[in-house]
């Protein structure tokens, strides 16, 4: 378990495509509300989610360490998806040459990538759950078809 860290920062979300990303697609209009994103994350989503996914995580104080040196948490990005009526979001992980190009020192085993890219997931599925069912307001003039995979 992570313990008693204290809780980073939101991202800083940029201005990106989200289709450049290998994990989504976006059908439809290309207002991704990241400026409300980012707001609604300063107001309190961040947290929330940050102490959810504390709570609930498997990272040990190590793993969390290399993710933290790494500057993953900050490599995040949030989007709205109106096609879908919700928040996408692009995780960050380590990379599958991460042995060849000696990406951090304390990170030997597979086991340990797979661990942190997982969980790293599961944080930006949180941040994106409390997003909508506690601070977005806004809604979308597309009803989504019931059978749209989750991120």
């Amino acid at each position: 378990m992570v313990g008693d860290v204290e809780i980073p920062h939101p991202p800083e979300l940029e201005d990106v495509d989200p289709n450049d990303y290998e994990d989504a697609e976006i059908v439809g209009e290309t207002d991704y509300k990241r400026d409300e994103i980012a707001d609604l994350l300063q107001e309190g989503a961040w947290e929330q989610a940050w102490e959810r996914w504390v709570s609930d995580t498997d990272l040990t104080e190590d793993e969390y360490m290399i993710v933290a040196d790494i500057g993953l948490i900050q490599k995040f990005d949030f989007f709205w998806d109106s096609f879908a009526d919700r928040v996408g979001y692009h995780a960050p992980g380590i990379p599958e040459d991460w042995q060849t190009r000696e990406y951090h020192p304390d990170l030997e085993t597979w086991g340990t990538v797979s661990a942190i890219n997982a969980e790293l997931t599961e944080l930006g599925q949180l941040v994106c759950e409390v997003l909508k069912e506690d601070y977005i307001e806004w809604e979308s003039d597309y009803e989504p078809p019931d059978d749209l995979p989750d991120f």
